[in-house]
């Protein structure tokens, strides 16, 4: 790294000491809109991804209309603006701008990629606003990029190519790590053959959420409020529940469903049977099912890895996917069998799962964290080779 810092800095004050000269994308590079095809001519064995915004193909077909090599950036929608790399033939659907380089001797394409990359905030930042998130054209082929000598252009880019072949051996050991320990989490989870199993309904009290109507009659302001526990209250990757956005009044809470903290509540559509611990005395919405008094039997952490378990998981797909019924309901979740072993080894197996779970998804510590740190490192490189003195005109 530092000798290839060394050679750049080098390089720049041999090749362009008063600066580097900037230029509009539309001057240096074509740039086209792709073309709709309809999910129903796609083939899911097609040999050529179909992109329609930045971030990852939405399904393959049997032909292409861009070759490899080129820079896609999402045209509308949610990720308006994200900016990718292809390297292989690829069907661009109309939400997808391509980018291709035009002189390749004088402006290295993947250098043309970073530099847009480690400006994709700029791109967010003047999106077009209203109802759907959009970039214009007209945006991209005036945003402008600077030229430095193509020898500057591809020590960068040995760079960051170093950087990024580095995240990926991490996240692939990392995603490796992860289904290691979901494999040991469930193996640790399948009782003994002496173990009783027990319906969950016989052992916790099971009720469904419920909304008092009409819900803004009941929203306050008071801060001594009760929480108004929702869907949109829970953090992706999250185990407790901590915060709402909204309270209700007492009287609203008294329609409701009030759980204490430490009770589990589980989503009862949509991403169905996702566990979720409170960490806080609360009202739960209806879309909610919740778990209570069982503390007697089942350990609280216990629980949440049971819930979270493939068996679990499992088990309320083949229930919700029989055709019966359509959400999971509080009579599906009380009959799910639930092993109740001593809470001394109940204990025993949260303390192996917890040193497991940290090691795969604690940012503090382990491979998380190494790779919290080697992003935060490679952003942070990737701003300084990519920031360049605009060279002024005469």
């Amino acid at each position: 790294m530092k000798t290839h810092q060394n050679k750049i800095e080098k390089l720049i004050s041999e090749l362009c000491q008063n600066g580097v000269e900037f230029f509009e994308l539309k001057e240096v590079s074509k740039i086209s809109i792709g073309e709709f095809v309809h999910k129903n001519k796609q083939n899911p064995n097609g040999e050529y991804p179909v992109f329609n915004g930045g971030i990852s193909e939405t399904g393959f077909y049997d032909e292409f209309n861009n070759t490899g090599n080129k820079i896609i950036i999402s045209a509308r929608g949610a990720n308006a603006g994200f900016v990718n790399r292809i390297e292989r033939s690829y069907w661009a659907g109309n939400s997808c701008y391509t980018i291709d380089v035009l002189d390749q001797e004088k402006l290295d394409w993947i250098f043309v990629f970073y530099y847009l990359k480690d400006k994709q905030n700029k791109l967010t930042e003047d999106q077009q606003k209203g109802g759907i998130p959009a970039v214009s054209k007209k945006q991209i082929e005036n945003f402008k990029i600077p030229i430095p000598h193509i020898e500057i252009q591809q020590e960068i880019v040995k760079i960051l190519d170093n950087f990024t072949e580095l995240e990926a051996e991490l996240e692939a050991e990392l995603e490796a790590r992860k289904k290691q320990y979901e494999y040991y989490r469930d193996e640790l989870l399948t009782p003994k053959k002496d173990t009783k199993y027990i319906n969950l309904g016989d052992v916790a009290k099971i009720q469904r959420g419920a909304s008092p109507r009409p819900i803004q009659k009941y929203i306050t302001n008071d801060p001594t409020g009760v929480p108004w526990i929702k869907i949109g209250d829970t953090l992706p990757g999250s185990k407790y529940v901590t915060n709402t956005k909204q309270r209700v009044t007492t009287d609203g809470a008294l329609k409701s469903r009030h759980l204490k903290k430490g009770d589990f509540i589980l989503s009862n559509s949509m991403s169905y049977g996702r566990p979720y611990i409170l960490g806080i005395d609360g009202a739960i919405h209806d879309g909610w099912a919740g778990i209570s008094d069982f503390e007697e039997k089942l350990d609280h952490d216990f629980l949440y890895y049971y819930l979270s378990s493939s068996t679990v998981q499992n088990y309320w797909d083949s229930k919700i996917n029989s055709g019966s019924v359509s959400n999971l309901n509080s009579e599906i979740i009380k009959t799910l069998p639930v092993p109740i072993p001593p809470l001394e080894e109940q204990k025993r197996i949260v303390l192996i799962l917890d040193k497991f779970d940290a090691l795969v998804n604690d940012i503090s510590i382990g491979l998380p964290a190494e790779l919290k740190a080697r992003r935060s490192q490679y952003e942070y490189y990737r701003n300084q080779l990519l920031t360049f003195q605009e060279l002024k005109s005469n």
